[in-house]
């Protein structure tokens, strides 16, 4: 009897079509993305069926309709809790589903929470502050630079080259158009001047390894010294990513791991991290619901450049998952 693999998914059209802008429907996927996880699930031998956002899983569920397993990629549109929503309705009707529980999305999705949970796991981050409204912004006691972005945020949402911040002028103006634009806490931490890494993670505790450490660089087409939206969503040219496996990179894969398991992520993801003046890797954000849009995500070009086709990436995704239940 065949497996019956259920897909959730924001489909970035969908909210385009309704009068979301380009910018706010970043992290949503692109046709091509899903059309790739279903043909790649089916090729393994799964039976797929699609379903789509939150609203379309709800009238599926009241509907009768039931799946061994969601491949679950839903990001959800409003709140700190957007992306366990849709795992936190399967768990209410015990469906099982790919990636993390609604603990874990809903804490990994607020930068600073999970910053505070990382610390205490003994695990290096970047000193940070959590700027709530415009009176916080003058309390903020760490040595420029720094570097804000919005709380709850991905796909470099909120990152400009204006986020590397030199003096208190430019934390003012940076964290009151960030509040303002975004409507959320902003994440201000020390700036960190060495290598950026990027880890993959496949796999779920102590079955959990890292396919592949890559390295992130600036063009000189890119914006400056920062990961930005700009940056990320036309990387072509603006981006050259490289496999790392010297000594730096390969502690930065063991944090990565550390960070993985110390949260409880599941199957699959990515952990960005950059390294400080010492050249020791600091966490600086996981990405426990990993793009995984051929040839534009970073979790599939790593794992691309590491010799881990697309179809034995999701392969490795579907193990730990199956495993789990």
């Amino acid at each position: 009897m065949s497996v019956k693999i259920g897909i959730t998914y924001d489909l970035r059209d969908d909210y385009i079509a309704e009068g979301y802008t380009e910018e706010e429907t970043a992290e949503f996927d692109h046709p091509r993305t899903i059309a790739a996880i279903e043909e790649t699930l089916r090729d393994l031998g799964y039976e797929t069926d699609r379903i789509g956002h939150l609203r379309a899983l709800t009238r599926r569920l009241v509907a009768g309709d039931r799946w061994d397993l969601v491949f679950n990629i839903a990001e959800g549109l409003r709140g700190f809790g957007r992306e366990a929503q849709v795992p936190a309705l399967l768990d209410a009707w015990e469906i099982p589903y790919t990636f993390s529980d609604p603990l874990v999305l809903s804490l990994t999705l607020h930068k600073g929470l999970t910053k505070r949970v990382i610390r205490d796991l003994g695990i290096p981050t970047p000193d940070f502050a959590v700027v709530e409204t415009p009176e916080e912004i003058a309390a903020v006691a760490l040595p420029f630079p720094l570097f804000a972005k919005p709380v709850a945020e991905g796909t470099g949402k909120g990152v400009t080259a204006a986020s590397k911040i030199a003096d208190p002028v430019g934390l003012d103006r940076v964290c009151r158009a960030l509040l303002a634009v975004f409507r959320q806490p902003v994440l201000v931490e020390t700036f960190l001047p060495g290598r950026e890494f990027t880890v993959g993670i496949i796999g779920t505790g102590a079955a959990a390894f890292a396919p592949a450490v890559m390295e992130v660089h600036l063009t000189k087409k890119a914006e400056k010294e920062v990961y930005s939206y700009a940056n990320k969503e036309d990387w072509h040219g603006r981006i050259e990513y490289s496999l790392a496996a010297d000594s730096m990179a390969r502690a930065a894969a063991e944090t990565a791991l550390a960070v993985w398991r110390g949260l409880g992520c599941r199957d699959g993801g990515r952990i960005d991290l950059r390294a400080d003046s010492e050249g020791t890797p600091n966490f600086i954000e996981v990405n426990p619901l990993a793009g995984l849009r051929p040839e534009h995500s970073d979790l599939p070009i790593l794992c691309e450049l590491a010799g881990m086709p697309y179809r034995e990436m999701l392969a490795g995704i579907m193990r730990s998952a199956l495993r789990r239940i």
